[in-house]
C-alpha cells in the first residue's frame, strides 16, 4: 500500500478528521512535515501552515522560516509564524529551553486554531458550518512514538506513558504514527519534496537525541527488529490501558467519596485492595504525589490518626479510619468524622470529649464549652468542621411569633452575638447528616436539644489542646 493510501486508512481508522474540517499543520522545515504537508494536499485536505522561529540557531531558525514560508505560497495555503525569544523566556520562567519552546508552540497552535475556528474557514469558496472543526496536526511519527515510549519506561511514568503519542487528543491530531522515519524520506526522495536538515537533531544532548542516536541502534544490533516489535507493543499498550483505566475507575467510583475541595478515603476498603500501590497511585497522582509516595501512603494506612505525607500542592492525612486528601491552605480546617465509640478527637482549636449519658446525669450547664444534646436524634458519623458562608442552624430558643422554631444563617447569628472577624475565624461546628448540631462555645441546634422525653444523651466539652 502506497504511503498516502496508509495515510487515508489511518484517518479512517482512527476517525481523526473529515474532509469537511480545517487543518493548521504545525511545519519546521523537516521532512516529516513537508510530508505530512504534500499528503494533506493529494487526500484534498483543506489547511493552512504554522511555523514557529523559536531563534536558538541563528542564520539556520531565518532559512526555515523562510523555506517554510515559500512552502505555504507553492501549495498556495494561509501561512501564520511567530518569532519568540525563547532563551530569555526559558531565563524568566526557570525551566529548560526545551520545555519552554513546547509550551510557546502549543500555546500559540492553540490560539490559531481557536482564530481559525472563530473565523470559520471556507473550503472552494464555501464556508464551513460551526458542526465542523478546526484541528491541529503535527508531523509525529512511529519513531518518534517508539522513543517516547522508551523514555517513559525509563522514567517511570506506569501505564500511562506506555501507550506513548496518542494520534488524536482534544484538537490536536497526530495522523503521521502509522510510518517510520525511513517510509517518510523514501516518499520525500521518490517526490523530489526539497526540505531542511536542523543540525541540534545530531546533537546528544537533548534526551530524545540520545535515544534516537545512540540507544535505539545499539538495540538494534541486538534485537533487529526492535522498531517493528515496539510498535506492535505500543499498540497494544493502548488497548491495554483502555482496560486498565476502566477498572481504575471502578475502583475510584467505591472508594472516593468527595466533600467539597477534599477527598475521603475508607481506610478498611483500601486495605482490601490486592493491587494497592498501584490503585493508590492513580488515586493520589492527581494531586502531585509520585509513584515512590504511594508506599508511603500505604505505610499511613496502619499509622495513628494525625499522621499525614504531602505533595506540593496537598496533604494526605490520616484520620481514624479514613484517609482524607485536602489542599494545604484548607488542611486546619479539614473535615473531621466522629465516630459513635470516639471519646476524644483533637482539632486546631482543641480537644472534643464526647461521653454518654442518662436522663438522670442531664445537668444544665451554663458553661458555653458544654453541649448536652439527645443521643437518639444524632446519625454518626457525625462532621467537625470549621463554618461557611450559607451554613444555617435552628437557634435553641430562638422561636418566631407563631411559635415555630426560627432558622437562621450562621452570619446573621454571628452579628446578633457580636462577634468579632477573629472570633468568628475560629468558630467550629459539629454536623449530623448535613444539619448542625452544635455552634461550638456558641449554642445548640433546638431540634437536637434534651427534652422530657429523651432518655440517651450525648455530652460534647470542648476545651483547648
Amino acid at each position: 500500500m502506497s504511503l498516502p493510501a496508509k495515510f487515508k486508512s489511518y484517518i479512517q481508522k482512527h476517525q481523526l478528521f473529515s474532509h469537511k474540517d480545517h487543518l493548521v499543520v504545525a511545519v519546521s522545515g523537516g521532512v516529516d512535515s513537508v510530508v505530512l504537508c504534500e499528503l494533506c494536499k493529494i487526500a484534498a485536505f483543506n489547511f493552512s501552515i504554522a511555523h514557529c522561529n523559536f531563534q536558538l540557531r541563528g542564520e539556520e531558525s531565518e532559512r526555515d522560516e523562510i523555506f517554510v514560508k515559500t512552502l505555504a505560497e507553492k501549495y498556495d495555503v494561509e501561512f501564520f509564524f511567530k518569532k519568540f525569544d525563547t532563551e530569555k523566556i526559558a531565563l524568566q520562567n526557570k525551566t529548560s529551553i526545551q520545555v519552554a519552546a513546547r509550551e510557546l508552540r502549543y500555546n500559540w497552535f492553540e490560539e490559531l486554531r481557536k482564530e481559525s475556528d472563530n473565523r470559520q474557514p471556507t473550503i472552494d469558496g464555501h464556508r464551513l458550518s460551526k458542526a465542523h472543526s478546526t484541528y491541529l496536526l503535527t508531523a509525529h511519527h512511529a519513531n518518534d512514538n517508539i522513543e517516547t515510549v522508551l523514555m517513559n519506561f525509563f522514567k517511570g511514568t506506569g501505564m500511562a506513558g506506555l501507550k506513548g503519542i496518542q494520534p488524536k487528543h482534544g484538537k490536536i491530531v497526530r495522523p503521521l504514527l502509522f510510518a517510520k522515519k525511513d517510509e517518510l524520506l523514501k516518499f520525500a526522495v521518490e517526490n523530489n519534496l526539497h526540505f531542511v536538515e536542523d543540525s541540534s537533531n545530531m546533537s546528544d544532548k537533548y534526551t530524545r537525541n540520545y535515544f534516537r542516536n545512540q540507544l535505539i541502534p545499539s538495540l538494534q544490533k541486538v534485537f533487529p527488529g526492535v522498531e517493528e516489535n515496539l510498535m506492535h507493543n505500543v499498540e497494544r499498550f493502548r488497548e491495554i490501558d483502555e482496560l486498565y483505566t476502566e477498572i481504575i475507575n471502578q475502583y475510584k467510583n467505591k472508594l472516593v467519596e468527595k466533600k467539597g475541595n477534599e477527598v475521603y478515603i475508607p481506610v478498611l476498603k483500601l486495605k482490601r485492595i490486592k493491587a494497592l500501590s498501584t490503585v493508590l497511585y492513580e488515586i493520589i497522582k492527581e494531586f502531585d504525589f509520585t509513584a515512590h509516595q504511594a508506599e508511603e501512603v500505604k505505610k499511613l494506612l496502619g499509622s495513628e490518626s494525625g499522621k499525614f505525607i504531602s505533595s506540593a500542592t496537598h496533604k494526605i492525612i490520616k484520620n481514624r479510619n479514613w484517609m482524607i486528601i485536602a489542599p494545604h491552605n484548607t488542611m486546619e480546617a479539614a473535615n473531621i468524622l466522629i465516630n459513635e465509640n470516639d471519646k476524644e478527637v483533637k482539632f486546631a482549636s482543641g480537644v472534643l470529649e464526647i461521653g454518654d449519658a442518662t436522663s438522670e446525669k442531664f445537668e444544665v450547664s451554663s458553661n458555653s464549652s458544654t453541649a448536652w444534646l439527645d443521643k437518639e436524634k444524632i446519625t454518626f458519623p457525625l462532621l467537625l468542621r470549621k463554618w461557611k458562608r450559607g451554613d444555617y442552624f435552628y437557634p435553641l430558643g430562638m422561636k418566631k411569633a407563631s411559635g415555630a422554631i426560627a432558622k437562621k444563617k450562621l452570619s446573621k447569628f454571628f452579628i446578633d452575638q457580636k462577634l468579632s472577624l477573629a472570633d468568628k475565624e475560629k468558630i467550629w461546628i459539629i454536623e449530623s447528616n448535613r444539619k448542625i448540631v452544635w455552634v461550638l462555645k456558641q449554642r445548640i441546634d433546638d431540634r437536637f436539644k434534651v427534652t422530657a422525653r429523651s432518655t440517651k444523651l450525648i455530652k460534647f466539652h470542648v476545651s483547648e489542646s
